[in-house]
């Protein structure tokens, strides 16, 4: 989970090659944990409130690449990440297309 936390901040304006479901799931998992930290900790101390605010903010930097990534993975095209965009269906939309399994470049699954 570190190592794909790590990665996902280091190649943060990487928008080629791919992302698999393992590396984009840690990444998630390690930023939801961390801002859940912050957050909780921002009760007590107001300054690590304004933290937690920051740190989400600024997560959205590795988090667009790396879904642009992981949608190429799946085998689809980036420009899907806009189907967010749809009210109420668009979110869960997106998700499903998240979890697909990975491709090879021959659009067969692994």
């Amino acid at each position: 989970m570190i190592e794909a936390f790590i990665s996902g901040w280091q190649r943060s304006f990487d928008y080629e090659g791919r992302s698999s479901r393992a590396d984009y799931w840690w990444f998630v998992l390690a930023n939801y944990i961390l801002f859940a930290v912050l957050f909780v900790l921002g009760f007590s101390v107001e300054a690590l409130a304004r933290l937690a605010f920051l740190y989400w903010f600024a997560s959205i930097v590795p988090h667009l690449p790396l879904t642009i990534r992981r949608l190429r993975d799946a085998g689809r095209h980036w420009a899907w990440l806009f189907i967010s965009l749809v009210p109420l269906i668009g979110g869960i939309w997106l998700l499903v297309l998240l979890v697909q399994p990975s491709v090879t470049p021959s659009g067969l699954p692994l």
